[in-house]
């Protein structure tokens, strides 16, 4: 009698066991979710504030105004198109 009662509660023990596995996956797998949402907002905002200016005034200190204008002017014509006013 006593080997059914502790048989009943392995299966028990396993099947939470299983329970608690999947939904650590679970959480696990939206925090990965946001962490790439996040990282994917700040690289946008890196890239758009800091790294396109720097580069442009690189390239005008590096004698390649002829790139650097066109690229200033379609940089800002998709930022006037895209814009949500």
């Amino acid at each position: 009698m006593k080997d059914a009662y502790q048989n009943e509660f392995q299966k028990e023990k396993k099947m939470l066991s299983l329970l608690f596995a999947i939904c650590m996956i679970w959480f696990v797998g939206k925090f990965f979710i946001f962490g790439l949402k996040a990282s994917w907002g700040i690289m946008k905002l890196l890239c758009t504030v800091i790294f396109f200016p720097v580069i442009l005034i690189g390239m005008v200190v590096g004698g390649l105004m002829y790139i650097a204008f066109p690229l200033l002017i379609i940089g800002g014509i998709i930022a006037l198109v895209t814009s949500h006013s």
